[in-house]
């Protein structure tokens, strides 16, 4: 398995009683490593502030916000769009060990619960995941618009 661009293990055996809260900001190198996994132009700026806490059975729960600054190229111009993006996080882990498929709830409004993997949970990871779907999908300059064509109305007769 190889290291994810922006990683950052942290250990959740001993979480203290209130949570434990986390900063994390990729530097120059990892900026760039990730910018080219997410198709980037650049990616100036990336940061979350995450917060671990115990939750029901042997669940920890990671909530929190990203920060980022990124580049993204023009869907119809091909012209660099810079955008903010905020987004919240929010993740459940749980060791999987000892669980039996056939006993397990499903509750479609619930956050899905992550693999918990040898008591370490990769919080650079979890924020580059988030941010590559906080990502505007179809980014357009303002240009854009001079390239659109004029809408027309048909009637039928």
């Amino acid at each position: 398995m190889t290291t994810p661009e922006f990683s950052r293990p942290v250990g959740v055996h001993t979480l203290p009683r209130g949570g434990r809260t986390i900063a994390i900001e990729a530097d120059e190198v990892e900026r760039a490593a990730l910018a080219r996994r997410f198709g980037l132009l650049a990616l100036d700026a990336f940061k979350a502030r995450l917060t671990l806490t115990a939750g029901r059975g042997d669940t920890v729960v990671v909530t929190g916000t990203l920060t980022a600054a990124v580049v993204q190229r023009c869907v119809v111009t091909l012209d660099p769009v810079p955008a903010a993006v905020e987004d919240e996080i929010e993740a459940v882990f749980a060791a999987a060990a000892g669980r039996d498929e056939a006993e397990i709830e499903v509750d479609p409004l619930a956050a899905e619960v992550e693999p918990l993997a040898d008591g370490r949970i990769d919080l650079g990871e979890l924020a580059a995941q988030h941010l590559s779907l906080a990502l505007d999908p179809y980014p357009r300059s303002p240009d854009a618009d001079r390239f659109s064509l004029p809408s027309r109305t048909f009637s039928i007769k």
